[in-house]
């Protein structure tokens, strides 16, 4: 995996984990919380993003073989899957595919939202664990799964980052300024899931290759 791979696979992780339009919707769910509650909460939701990330990154293979599952189907169906996503945030909407607005009002009464529906489906959800497993199974090894797998932490990390100063970047944006970028981001992500998308394709069947 040369560094111009492993680059290109940072800024997928970084645009599909989407930390600036993420960290709106924590506003949205944690608004009403303490300060250091918040800061606990983004804190822990890293932790989990993070765990989650790196295990698919080691078992996700072994998993989708236990199902009986291709990767060049997880790639087609996750292709789509990020599609839809992608599409959302062009809405200006960063998480509408992966939460619903009954799920999300649901989040605001429970004690704790750091791992669901933060960790698990916001940050890492179905179209970031695609994209983990099919980068390794394209760049298959221990050495190249432990470069992956720091990709994975970085992304936590700087979501992490992003949810503890949420209440900043909020208001040093405004409303306008997070839409833009959430936009921007989602015009790549769509970009990257055709190809995803059309390698499924390609692979499930042959003939539309050639």
């Amino acid at each position: 995996m040369t560094w111009a791979e492993l680059t290109t696979f940072a800024a997928a992780m970084f645009t599909i984990t989407n930390p600036i339009g993420n960290a709106a919707l924590f506003m949205a769910m944690a608004s009403e919380r303490p300060e250091a509650e918040r800061r606990r909460i983004a804190m822990i939701c890293a932790l989990a993003s993070m765990v989650i990330l790196v295990v698919v990154v080691w078992l996700g293979e072994e998993v989708l073989q236990f199902f009986g599952v291709s990767v060049a189907a997880l790639q087609a169906t996750g292709g789509l899957v990020i599609v839809l996503i992608g599409l959302s945030m062009l809405h200006a909407n960063p998480s509408g595919v992966h939460t619903r607005d009954d799920e999300r009002d649901d989040a605001k009464d429970r004690d704790s939202i750091a791992i669901v529906p933060l960790a698990m489906p916001i940050v890492a959800g179905p179209g970031t664990i695609t994209t983990v497993i099919v980068t390794t199974h394209q760049f298959a090894g221990v050495a190249n799964n432990i470069k992956i797998s720091l990709v994975c932490v970085g992304a936590a990390v700087v979501v992490g980052i992003s949810f503890v100063v949420a209440g900043s970047l909020s208001r040093a944006l405004g409303v306008t300024g997070i839409n833009i970028l959430t936009r921007f981001m989602g015009l790549i992500l769509v970009a990257i899931a055709i190809g995803m998308l059309a390698e499924g394709l390609k692979t499930l069947m042959p003939g539309l290759a050639g």
